[in-house]
């Protein structure tokens, strides 16, 4: 039970001498009491000071408890009573509405209103986000004032499963000053992100807990000066029941009944958004049905990867009520784990908060704490029967402290945190055999999807998200430019992208090899392919991106990442690289000899390829890719013989000709005889070890029981011919003696 002993009052001193600030004094304390209190946080002189409320100016003596309601808030503004040698002087700031319309010009309107709703809620740790349009027009007998009848009718709510803390009241008063700034974990508690919604409404109404918040930037409904009313449930529920109409857009709705307000709370928080109707002094942006709708529509255009990055929130949902009463859903969006991986998630999220808590109590670490898990999403409409789904596989990760000494330094000057996510579309194999996987498009997220556009688009064949400074609007990342080459925020991106990204980019590709070795199910859709394309193109990347590349691809390599014929991961160093052309003949069985002489061989698509070879351009030290080539084949056949057919044999032998190399020939069990046999080229002058070339002047039919010194008749013309020149070329270096004569 409050007394006026122990009553506590949260007293807002207005925009002045000393900026907006609210604290918490005893009802019994003094004016002069809240002036020190002033000079204690601001160095401001107690005798410098005068305080107003409303046209009245309060004398040191007047008690705090005397001039507040029952919502233990009050309102004051600071005035200077000015210095020796002049009048009043300084900077103050503009008025509130004013500041606000500021925000709007900077912040346009459209579907990223609603994600900063959801950013919202995922920061005070809610699962659930529901959006619900209601045209229901509420009585206007019973209001605050008459003011407050054309706040009755149509409105935008935001639900979600979390209650405000006392900070979160604070915090939504502050108007120029994100909560994020004291808490770094918070990335948009109630900064300019929330006030966007003002594009919307004039009046945003707050219903948490055990209390309700009305907010009135003009400063018109509630009394001069005073920007908002709150009242509790039951501290103030005589006044809440005699104001029945002003309230019951409050009840019915989200689970809120006529008993929440006699318990005296409420399980979660929703906002209340009454359209604007008519021009106002904040805007002239009139809402209606269908701005709403269109609202809803542009969310949608990337509500199936809004999910994507949040570690609270799981679901969203839009629905519309008519005035009717009857409710529909618009589309619904969730995020879930498949039985077998429910677990992964939750502990991934688990090591996250630990990292990122090391790392703002300052504790060294030189590592990257990196965490990978399945989610899949699904989106279902009105218009559709059964959910649109799709499966991803997700990377986040942590620096630690120690990694960048000038990340550190900027993450302790801008209360940011240096996090990353990758994440890598794993579409079922009907939809990538439709081509779904090579039309992915990267884009950037601060955790939620910036806005569709150039800007978004990073050129990477995976979504990217992270702690990232933005632009004052939030709509894209901060890079360094000619006119902010300095900018802390546009430092730290470049940062992030060099020493952070490229870990977990790095994580979830070896992290995708492991799985497709061990989860083959159709459940988890992983190919060699699939794996493949999420190497970046450097020909593809937007310039911000590209210092991410050489890291990336240092880390790759060093683990086996490149996949051999013979169905083995294996490094770099390991492999010999075929851009044997697949339509050619040989091509086949010269690489199913080499995998049979223990050889790793492998194929990889061009975007690996340019990545092998930009390594080996920065690596000057390293030894030069090593591919497929007739000189290499050449020495793997002295090693080790050839034992399969006889058309198999043709085949290499068309291959290792290939080069025109001739000299390399000598040893080769491969030159071909009309008896079926393979005898080795030769440099013996014999007569014994001479091998003959029929020609239609002196065909075979003249020397009968010389199968075995002839030549096999049906080569293929060009082989033939190689074979002639190869003849013709050893015996004038007298390398052949007459070994490869010619019958002509």
């Amino acid at each position: 039970m409050k007394t006026e002993e122990n009553r506590w009052v949260r007293v807002t001193v207005l925009p002045g001498c000393v900026g907006c600030r609210t604290v918490a004094v005893p009802a019994s304390a003094t004016a002069r009491d809240l002036k020190e209190r002033i000079w204690a946080e601001t160095g401001f002189p107690v005798t410098e000071q005068r305080l107003w409320r409303g046209d009245r100016e309060l004398s040191d003596w007047a008690r705090i408890g005397d001039l507040t309601s029952k919502n233990y808030q009050l309102f004051v503004n600071l005035q200077s009573r000015g210095l020796k040698g002049g009048g009043r002087f300084g900077q103050t700031t503009p008025p509130l509405v004013d500041f606000l319309k500021d925000i709007l010009r900077r912040y346009p309107e459209g579907g990223q209103i609603l994600k900063e709703l959801i950013q919202n809620a995922e920061d005070a740790g809610a699962t659930e986000v529901k959006f619900l349009y209601d045209e229901t027009q509420y009585g206007t007998e019973t209001l605050w004032s008459k003011d407050m009848a054309q706040y009755q009718g149509s409105a935008l709510y935001v639900y979600n499963n979390a209650v405000f803390t006392p900070e979160d009241w604070h915090g939504i008063q502050e108007i120029a000053r994100s909560r994020k700034k004291d808490d770094p974990l918070k990335v948009g508690r109630f900064g300019i992100g929330f006030n966007s919604v003002y594009h919307i409404t004039d009046v945003p109404c707050i219903f948490s807990g055990d209390q309700i918040g009305m907010l009135d930037p003009h400063q018109t409904l509630f009394g001069p000066q005073e920007s908002g009313q709150c009242w509790n449930l039951k501290d103030d529920s005589k006044e809440i029941s005699a104001l029945s109409d002003q309230f019951a857009p409050f009840v019915g709705v989200f689970g809120s009944t006529k008993e929440t307000f006699i318990n005296g709370t409420f399980p979660g928080t929703f906002f209340r958004f009454p359209l604007r109707l008519q021009p106002s002094q904040l805007s002239s942006n009139l809402y209606n049905k269908q701005k709403v709708l269109e609202l809803f529509e542009s969310f949608r255009a990337d509500a199936d990867t809004v999910l994507l990055f949040l570690k609270s929130v799981q679901a969203v949902s839009l629905h519309v009520r008519e005035a009717d009463g009857t409710e529909k859903l618009v589309f619904r969006v969730t995020a879930s784990e498949n039985e077998a991986l429910k677990h992964e998630r939750p502990n991934s999220i688990k090591i996250l908060g630990t990292a990122i808590s090391n790392y703002c109590k300052k504790i060294p670490s030189s590592s990257i704490t990196c965490v990978t898990y399945h989610v899949n999403i699904a989106l279902e409409d009105d218009s559709t029967e059964g959910a649109q789904r799709t499966s991803w596989l997700v990377c986040n990760s942590v620096g630690g402290r120690g990694i960048s000494s000038k990340l550190d330094s900027l993450a302790d000057e801008l209360k940011f945190v240096p996090i990353i996510g990758i994440a890598m579309s794993l579409s079922g194999r009907e939809v990538e055999e439709k081509g779904a996987i090579s039309d992915f498009s990267g884009k950037a997220f601060c955790f939620l999807p910036l806005p569709p556009g150039e800007e978004s688009k990073t050129g990477l064949p995976v979504h990217i998200s992270g702690f990232f400074g933005l632009t004052d609007n939030r709509r894209s990342i901060k890079w360094r430019e000619l006119d902010q080459w300095r900018d802390p925020a546009a430092l730290w991106n470049e940062l992030l992208v060099a020493n952070v990204v490229p870990r977990a980019y790095a994580t979830l590709i070896l992290d995708s090899i492991k799985r497709l070795e061990t989860e083959k199910s159709s459940d988890f859709p992983l190919s060699v392919d699939v794996i493949y394309k999420l190497w970046p193109e450097a020909s593809k990347i937007k310039a911000p991106w590209r210092p991410l590349l050489g890291p990336l691809f240092s880390e790759l390599f060093q683990n086996a990442v490149i996949y051999s014929i013979g169905s083995a991961w294996v490094k770099l160093e390991q492999a010999h690289f075929s851009e044997l052309d697949e339509s050619l003949e040989y091509t086949a069985s010269v690489l199913s000899y080499l995998q049979s002489s223990g050889k790793q061989v492998a194929k990889v698509p061009g975007n690996v390829a340019a990545a092998i070879e930009l390594s080996a351009v920065a690596s000057s030290g390293a030894a030069p890719v090593r591919k497929v080539t007739p000189a290499w084949v050449r020495q793997v056949l002295r090693k080790c013989a050839h034992l399969g057919s006889a058309e198999e044999k043709l085949h290499l032998l068309e291959f290792v000709l290939s080069d025109h190399a001739y000299s390399e020939l000598l040893g080769l069990e491969l030159l071909p005889l009309q008896n079926g046999d393979f005898v080795p080229f030769s440099s013996s002058v014999s007569d014994q070890d001479v091998i003959y070339i029929t020609s239609e002047e002196y065909p075979r039919s003249l020397f009968p029981g010389l199968e075995g010194r002839f030549i096999l008749d049906y080569l293929k013309p060009h082989l033939l011919a190689a074979l002639k020149e190869a003849a013709q070329t050893r015996a004038q270096q007298l390398l052949w003696g007459y070994s490869g004569r010619l019958i002509d």
